[in-house]
């Protein structure tokens, strides 16, 4: 059987096609994918960084007597960051153990407030250049040092801070007993040892130096043989944010060589410069 085909079909099947083809066409269209918003964006389009610390740990973050402005190194360290980032910085005051939950969950950017740079943590979270470099001592009673002579005299005693700092790590090591705060004052912590309600404050060094020059009335001092678990400090983000952490390392390697981050650590360490590493026998 024959089929033939007039000028007038071959011109409505002519017609057929190409509304198929721009039909394709718009298809197409209609289906590709949006582009994908990322953290970084969102940072940039709000124009603000959320900055968890705990307001409470001199001289990292901290509010001087009488004072209700926000300081301190990190705090100043983080406004430093904004400012070349071009953002404004808001500070949430939280728990240490809060403050890495924060981060996480994507309640804040960053969390800035000494927080040390370990494997472990690296498996879970993002951290900046390192911008500190110390190492951990004891605070003890003066008279007798608490009892303790070596780290392995740590079992059995009372010894305070956050649950999942690094220094609290150590003191499970050597079977000491937890004792926990909940984002209590420096003062807190110390007059607790001078008064033997706890036994031992394990810390960052810098930290610990300033804080015991801060309450000379108490009777307390720092270890003077434990010197253990050099480290290093920066700041820290979700493990997906890899745009912001590209751009905060981008402003603290600026920070750093200009000299911008010694001259904040003069100010709060006591003309230490908390940027250079240090070197201890273990």
């Amino acid at each position: 059987m024959k089929i033939f085909f007039s000028r007038k079909n071959a011109s409505i099947i002519a017609g057929l096609v190409t509304l198929s083809l721009l039909g394709a066409c718009g298809n197409n269209e209609d289906t590709a994918p949006e582009e994908t918003t990322t953290a970084w964006d969102e940072i940039q389009e709000k124009g603000s960084l959320t900055v968890a610390t705990s307001g409470t740990l001199f001289p990292t973050s901290y509010r001087e007597e009488g004072s209700d402005e926000l300081t301190g190194f990190e705090v100043e360290v983080a406004r430093e960051i904004g400012e070349r980032l071009e953002l404004e910085v808001e500070f949430t005051e939280l728990g240490f153990d809060e403050m890495l939950t924060s981060v996480q969950t994507g309640q804040v950017d960053i969390a800035a407030n000494d927080i040390e740079i370990t494997e472990d943590r690296k498996d879970n979270f993002l951290f900046s250049t390192p911008f500190k470099y110390s190492y951990g001592t004891a605070i003890v009673r003066s008279d007798d040092l608490s009892g303790i002579e070596t780290l392995e005299d740590l079992k059995g005693k009372k010894a305070a801070g956050a649950s999942t700092s690094v220094y609290m790590e150590t003191a499970r090591e050597y079977g000491a007993e937890e004792v926990v705060y909940d984002n209590a004052t420096n003062e807190t912590y110390l007059r607790d040892v001078a008064i033997g309600r706890t036994d031992v404050i394990l810390n960052d060094y810098y930290l610990q130096t300033l804080a015991i020059a801060a309450f000379p009335e108490l009777d307390i001092t720092i270890h003077p043989n434990l010197k253990y678990s050099p480290s290093e400090v920066g700041v820290v983000m979700n493990e997906d944010n890899t745009e912001l952490a590209e751009n905060v390392d981008r402003v603290i390697e600026e920070m750093l060589e200009d000299g911008t981050i010694a001259e904040i650590s003069a100010e709060f360490f006591n003309g230490a410069d908390v940027t250079e590493k240090v070197e201890i026998e273990e």
